[in-house]
């Protein structure tokens, strides 16, 4: 359920509650949550390699932009945690647009960085990201570290799926040299 809208994941999960039920469940995990990140017991690595795929893919000339399930304030204190709000041009969250695997996210982060949808590469380790950039016409890359296996994010429309960071820019070349 990673990566869906909580009131989305919380349907899934309990199907025969009533929607009302899923918004009190999804405000009451929100303030949860803050709780925890207050306290100071979330705790939100980055996975190896991250920080080094980020620069090549810097170096490589791409904009990047985050379309994630969280909302703003969470992303935004992950980013600050981890140094990294100045790498990213554009922020979409779950709480300013529809959720995935609706394509909102990404449409917006096109019209905001004036990216066009065959430059357009989502990168993401969930069978939601695949199915959010093939909603919205554009490339997509799955990463096997993440929540869904590679078989699943091959079968959701990733057009390559890669084992490390290090191997992104490659696989974006090759699958932008392979499109028409």
């Amino acid at each position: 359920m990673v990566g869906l809208p909580l009131t989305e994941a919380f349907a899934r999960l309990l199907p025969d509650i009533s929607p009302d039920a899923c918004e009190r469940l999804r405000d009451s995990y929100k303030e949860v949550f803050l709780a925890l990140r207050r306290s100071g017991h979330v705790s939100e690595p980055l996975y190896p390699g991250a920080r080094e795929g980020l620069q090549a893919l810097e170096d490589d000339g791409w904009l990047l932009g985050v379309a994630t399930g969280k909302a703003m304030r969470g992303l935004v204190a992950t980013l600050e945690n981890h140094g990294l709000m100045d790498r990213f041009v554009t922020l979409q969250t779950a709480d300013r647009a529809h959720g995935k695997p609706h394509p909102d996210m990404l449409l917006r982060a096109m019209t905001e960085t004036g990216a066009a949808r065959q430059g357009t590469v989502m990168i993401g380790d969930t069978t939601y990201d695949m199915e959010m950039a093939r909603n919205a016409d554009t490339l997509a890359v799955g990463v096997a570290w993440g929540y869904h296996g590679t078989g699943e994010l091959r079968a959701a429309g990733a057009h390559t799926v890669v084992d490390g960071f290090t191997q992104l820019p490659g696989a974006i070349e090759n699958i932008l040299e392979a499109k028409p």
